[in-house]
């Protein structure tokens, strides 16, 4: 039997073979990541304080979009397979200037040591046809028309899919065949993209074209973690690749590395095939996949999520004319966020993992308090890593990859959805990202109690 971590590595690996093949600038963004984090390795030694170097160096995520609640459904079935549940809402509809219309969720592993083992994740997001704020009604039904009439994933796939689930793995032969057509499912399509069709869509979003616009789903884009995104920038442009205006997320600062940054290469105009209005088929090209890279940093608390987004919306009020959005960001930080990982936690403002460092002895009696305990040595606090993801960041990749706008009508109210929505629609929990990391940290904490022989 090839269980389901090993199923879930092959994956991973195996789509990062097919897309370096069909975007070879994603090869030199792995060769350029691997690079700079052997350069930091080198330079700090091998104590990494967000994971090891292995873990590090394997890590990916992807991202894909489906157009409709079946093949959402659908998708949650193939990525269960390889134990990946859903974790997160995310709304990117108003997550940007742009027109974005689609709601996601991530497929991750939600338990430590999977995670540990590998921590593939894919973000996926769901096109949200019925918004009118996108879409009028008559354009909702030829798009629900086209979107119904497609099939992503057929019902072999599905079926070895829901047998791995059961079985917690599945033999040699099944495995090599249910991997070969999951990954298959995510390879761009060589079928004519009806050129009418695209375009209208592309005039709404080019999002929404991707999506409602062609045969079927593929990877959006692959995404390696780096342990110094800034350098990786650098280098990457040194070596004449277009990267967008800027990195995603919280700036660069002397103190904890907190949530997530990102950047990415621009898309790149990849050749298509075109059916014509007169039935020829033809050729053209187009911008939607690029290549993205992650860096992580530690796992706010709820409270540490909302002083994060105070400190953003800081950061937009403070902008000063002419100057970069880092450098507002980096003088609202400078304000505002604690400058070391024992303040956040003290705060209770990010999650962590506790060890005890010392026993009691004599008639030395631990504090009571988390704070206390770490000031005064007796326990030890490792970040948890942050395995999720920000809209606001999520949608800057977006937008930064259009060519233009799209259109949204601003005057009508949209759609509602939210994570119970994703949750009745894929038949399955939706974990909330938070509860997640703090039942992580109460369990170490429970631990550390016991050791020290507190309440």
């Amino acid at each position: 039997m090839i269980d389901t971590t090993e199923l879930r590595a092959r994956f991973a690996g195996g789509l990062s073979h097919m897309y370096g093949l069909e975007v070879p600038a994603y090869r030199t963004l792995v060769e350029v990541s691997t690079e700079v984090n052997n350069d930091v390795v080198a330079a700090r030694g091998t104590s990494l304080r967000f994971g090891g170097i292995e873990r590090v160096t394997a890590e990916r995520h992807g991202a894909i979009r489906v157009g409709t609640p079946r093949e959402l459904r659908q998708v949650s079935r193939i990525f269960a397979a390889f134990g990946m549940r859903a974790v997160g809402f995310y709304d990117l509809r108003d997550a940007s200037t742009s027109a974005v219309p689609v709601v996601s969720t991530a497929f991750r592993p939600i338990d430590g040591g999977e995670l540990e083992r590998n921590p593939f994740r894919v973000f996926t997001s769901m096109l949200t046809v019925d918004d009118p704020r996108f879409f009028d009604p008559e354009l909702q039904r030829r798009l629900d028309s086209f979107l119904s009439s497609r099939v992503l994933f057929g019902p072999e796939l599905l079926d070895l899919a829901d047998q791995a689930v059961d079985a917690g793995g599945l033999p040699e032969d099944a495995a090599d065949r249910f991997l070969r057509l999951a990954i298959g499912a995510f390879e761009v399509s060589t079928a004519p993209t009806d050129r009418a069709w695209y375009t209208e869509l592309e005039k709404v979003s080019a999002v929404a074209a991707d999506i409602g616009g062609v045969a079927k789903t593929h990877i959006n884009h692959l995404t390696p973690r780096v342990l110094d995104i800034d350098e990786l920038y650098r280098r990457m442009t040194d070596r004449g690749i277009t990267m967008i205006d800027q990195i995603q997320g919280p700036p660069r600062w002397d103190g904890p590395d907190v949530l997530l940054r990102q950047t990415s290469f621009r898309a790149l105009a990849e050749p298509r095939v075109f059916r014509e209005a007169d039935g020829s088929v033809g050729t053209g090209t187009l911008r939607v996949r690029f290549g993205e890279v992650e860096a992580r940093g530690v796992a706010l608390s709820r409270a540490g999520r909302e002083l994060y987004d105070e400190t953003i919306v800081a950061a937009d009020a403070g902008r000063q004319p002419g100057e970069s959005w880092q450098d507002a960001a980096h003088r609202a930080w400078a304000g505002r966020f604690p400058r070391t990982e024992a303040e956040l936690a003290r705060k209770d403002l990010a999650h962590f993992t506790y060890s005890v460092a010392r026993k009691p002895d004599g008639g030395t009696r631990p504090p009571a308090t988390v704070g206390e305990l770490l000031e005064q040595g007796w326990i030890t606090a490792e970040p948890i890593v942050y395995e999720d993801f920000l809209p606001r960041s999520a949608a800057g990749i977006f937008q930064s990859n259009l060519s233009d706008d799209g259109t949204k009508n601003s005057a009508v109210a949209g759609t509602h959805y939210d994570l119970d929505w994703i949750a009745g629609c894929i038949g399955a929990t939706v974990h909330d990202p938070h509860d997640l990391y703090q039942a992580q940290s109460d369990e170490s904490l429970a631990a550390v109690r016991a050791g020290l022989g507190l309440t």
